[in-house]
């Protein structure tokens, strides 16, 4: 069947009826702007509606979901004139991610419990890396349910967001259903879609501030250097290939500003000499800490991300190490290490990498 010449239009209908139609004595149920947009012309699925007021809803738009035996949604604040709101719509049919802000309206379902927001980023053959978790759309939505109906609320703070192609990686602390605070970094690829289609992360419990009175989130955040984001990537790749899986150790004072190098880790102090401090003490107990394989290095400006595999005393391990660049040198470093569950406890065949 032929689309309508007002299909495209299907955004623009959709804001001017929340506009003019409802409020917070009026609130509008799916099927009723279903219903409405057909008047248009329009045609219109359930799941399109949601993503419809998640775009909306990210680019400004103050859309409130009220629930009682039905759940219907209206505009709240009206902080924008109409000819403003056509400009954000031309935007947003015109733009095919909004990622960033995708990422983290996905990551506060865990705290608002809004399934139907989490049913609308997520592609429905989702794939999860956290091995804990089942893989899959509804296993997403069903961790929602459940951290919804805790007794504990759970909490989500976003510390740092950057982009990377189809990629957008976070660093975030949750207390999920207050069982602690827990570093997390999580990496979201998306499809030509828009949607959220794949997931990795590492988390480690909030530790206290490290010997040099540095937190695991503090320090620098902006980003800068954009039009660097390569030789930035490229130094780290190297400074990994050398330095971390123990190539050309003798290289490790070329990618430092002399004994600069602020430091993130819960354990170490700053400079280099504090890391080879740090390194040294756990050569004397035995415990030696092994990078075998780096599996992504994701990067904007001067903040650059690996993912990395190996050992950490034996055991296995994943690593992500962030670091700040800065006048070609590494500067600053953040980092999360897990030890990688036995594969008779993963709740998904996909693997941690």
């Amino acid at each position: 069947m032929p689309k309508s010449p007002n299909q495209k239009l299907k955004l623009l209908y959709l804001m001017e009826i929340l506009l003019q139609q409802t409020d917070e004595r009026h609130p509008m149920t799916v099927p009723e702007m279903i219903s409405e947009l057909a008047r248009h012309d329009v045609a219109a699925e359930r799941k399109s509606i949601y993503n419809d007021l998640e775009s909306l809803r990210t680019f400004g738009l103050d859309i409130v979901q009220t629930k009682s035996r039905t759940t219907g949604y209206y505009i709240g604040a009206r902080s924008f004139e109409v000819p403003e709101l056509k400009l954000l719509v031309d935007s947003v049919q015109s733009s095919k991610f909004i990622t960033h802000k995708k990422t983290l309206a996905l990551i506060n379902t865990f705290a608002t419990g809004d399934t139907d927001a989490a049913r609308s980023l997520l592609a429905d053959g989702y794939i999860q890396h956290n091995l804990a978790y089942g893989t899959g759309a509804d296993a997403f939505i069903g961790s929602v349910e459940y951290l919804a109906s805790a007794d504990v609320k759970t909490t989500v703070n976003n510390i740092r967001a950057f982009e990377d192609g189809d990629k957008v990686f976070l660093q975030t602390i949750y207390n999920f259903a207050g069982a602690g605070e827990q570093v997390a970094f999580d990496i979201f690829r998306f499809d030509e879609d828009g949607k959220i289609a794949e997931h990795w992360d590492n988390l480690a419990a909030l530790a206290e501030p490290n010997p040099s009175g540095h937190t695991q989130t503090d320090g620098t955040m902006e980003v800068t250097d954009l039009d660097k984001t390569e030789e930035n990537r490229e130094l780290v790749k190297n400074f990994l290939y050398d330095v971390m899986q123990g190539n050309n150790f003798d290289k490790t004072p070329d990618y430092f500003d002399g004994d600069a190098y602020i430091q993130h880790n819960s354990g170490i102090a700053d400079g280099v000499s504090g890391l080879n401090a740090a390194l040294g003490a756990l050569a004397e107990q035995g415990i030696s800490m092994v990078y075998d394989e780096v599996h992504m290095v994701l990067a904007q400006g001067n903040f650059v991300l690996a993912v990395s595999e190996g050992t950490f005393g034996g055991a296995p391990t994943s690593y992500y190490d962030l670091w700040r660049v800065e006048n070609g040198k590494i500067a600053e470093h953040w980092d999360v290490m897990e030890t990688i569950a036995d594969q008779s406890t993963w709740q998904n065949q996909n693997g941690k990498f």
